[in-house]
């Protein structure tokens, strides 16, 4: 056995792993996503695709990062038949968790500056037009968006810096109980609403004559998209915690514990929210501006508002605190792996690096402005286009084809590691489905992203 860090107990990995998962996907895209196509129908077929698609390749990340005890920029030069180029990808997915931090820590900079917002009382007596007006004006100010992504870079750096036990994995477990403890509260306070019971009902009870309304392939490729994209599989962000676990438990188990996990922050989250947009008689297929304009709107209209916008913005910087740890750590395995440095050298070249690579999208609401790209959009939506609709798809497509062809690692190698230790076990028998079917759907999904945006 090599010296390589583990974590402490199987909760801390399960924690940190769907920590991983769960993010502003889950707590932001999803209400507004799931609104925007028609509540319940949308999220049964989420649920569906949730299991045949996101597991098995949350399974194959696990087990390359478990079989060669590396971060995914060396995981495949372990893995690879000698003379192949599968270790070229290791970089590409290097860079895919660069690039996803260099916006994601602005965004999570909004959540962080929204619990102070909420709490001096700044939407207090504000019309929406209003509120949206400080979210505007929030933008537009560097000085702000600056100061929030560079407390988000430190918290989570300061956080890797005491290791995998008793900082990621620790932080982690405490984030993530904290999380699921304020979402119970905001579940409760949103569903006894006067009128929530609409919310409910639209959320819960499937509607297949409003699938059809908004079309039903549309429907469909949207909730093959968000199953795909809210696990962040892809770019080796779940590969590096296989490769801190032992061999105790077969894979199948622990990938579903996550996605489980992972599903139920989800699921919770539009608990909140459709409740109180129906009991408010608000859009809940708002888009993005849902969070940051919508809800702002509805917390000023109920009792102790303030209170319970104020704790829904810590459960969304909790969310988005937890993704933004566990990729920094994926990060710094990076720089341990490559030059074999320690981890507080990796921790401090990797906090500068960050902190300058994410101030074009800090930048790119006010100063940067002007940088705008037909069908994509400004700097973060530039970055978010490169990551979520062309790096996390194809690069499920790399760990898929790696894991089934005798030119990559190899079926029997994948169904040995995945199935070694004690738990639920990979079935064998659908070795056809995700060698030749479900490469197939990624495709689609990937091709679907595109006709969306540019057609």
């Amino acid at each position: 056995m090599d010296n390589r860090e583990t974590f402490k107990s199987r909760i801390g990995f399960i924690m940190t792993s769907a920590g991983c998962a769960i993010g502003l996907g889950n707590v932001w895209r999803f209400p507004f996503i799931t609104g925007k196509y028609g509540g319940a129908v949308f999220v049964l077929f989420y649920l569906v695709f949730l299991l045949i698609l996101g597991a098995p390749i949350m399974v194959m990340e696990l087990a390359v990062g478990r079989a060669s005890r590396k971060s995914s920029i060396r995981s495949f030069h372990v893995l690879e038949p000698q003379g192949k180029k599968w270790h070229f990808y290791g970089y590409i997915s290097g860079a895919g968790n660069y690039l996803l931090m260099m916006f994601y820590t602005t965004v999570a900079g909004w959540m962080i500056s929204y619990i102070f917002k909420s709490a001096r009382g700044v939407f207090t007596g504000l019309s929406a037009d209003q509120i949206d007006a400080v979210f505007t004006s929030s933008l537009a100010n560097p000085f702000e968006q600056i100061f929030f992504m560079v407390l988000v870079v430190a918290l989570g750096f300061i956080v890797c810096a005491g290791g995998l036990k008793n900082g990621v994995e620790k932080i982690s477990t405490v984030l993530m109980t904290s999380l699921l403890l304020l979402m119970l509260i905001l579940v409760i306070r949103s569903v006894t609403l006067k009128g929530a019971s609409e919310g409910l009902a639209f959320y819960l009870k499937p509607d297949f004559g409003r699938m059809v309304e908004n079309g039903i392939f549309e429907v469909i490729f949207a909730a093959m998209g968000q199953a795909f994209f809210t696990l962040s599989i892809g770019i080796g962000s779940i590969a590096i915690f296989g490769s801190y676990i032992g061999k105790e438990k077969a894979l199948t188990g622990e990938a579903l514990n996550i996605i489980g996990l992972d599903t139920f922050v989800a699921l919770m989250a539009g608990f909140i929210i459709f409740p109180s947009c129906f009991a408010f008689g608000v859009n809940p297929g708002a888009g993005p501006k849902l969070i940051f304009v919508t809800l702002p709107n509805i917390f000023n209209s109920m009792p102790f508002g303030r209170f319970w916008g104020t704790l829904f913005f810590i459960f969304m910087s909790f969310a988005a605190l937890t993704t933004v740890i566990a990729v920094f750590e994926n990060i710094i395995s990076y720089a341990i792996d490559i030059s074999g440095c320690n981890r507080q050298k990796a921790v401090f070249f990797n906090l500068i690096l960050i902190l300058i690579l994410s101030l074009p999208c800090a930048l790119g609401f006010n100063l940067l402005s002007g940088i705008q790209i037909p069908k994509i959009g400004d700097i973060q939506g530039l970055e978010d286009f490169i990551v979520s609709d062309n790096l996390l798809p194809l690069g499920s497509l790399v760990y898929l084809v790696f894991c089934t062809s005798r030119y990559g690692w190899g079926y029997d190698n994948f169904i040995e590691e995945a199935n070694t230790g004690s738990g639920l076990k990979f079935p064998k028998s659908i070795r056809f489905y995700i060698t030749w079917i479900l490469p197939i759907v990624v495709i689609a999904i990937w091709c679907a992203g595109y006709v969306q945006k540019f057609f």
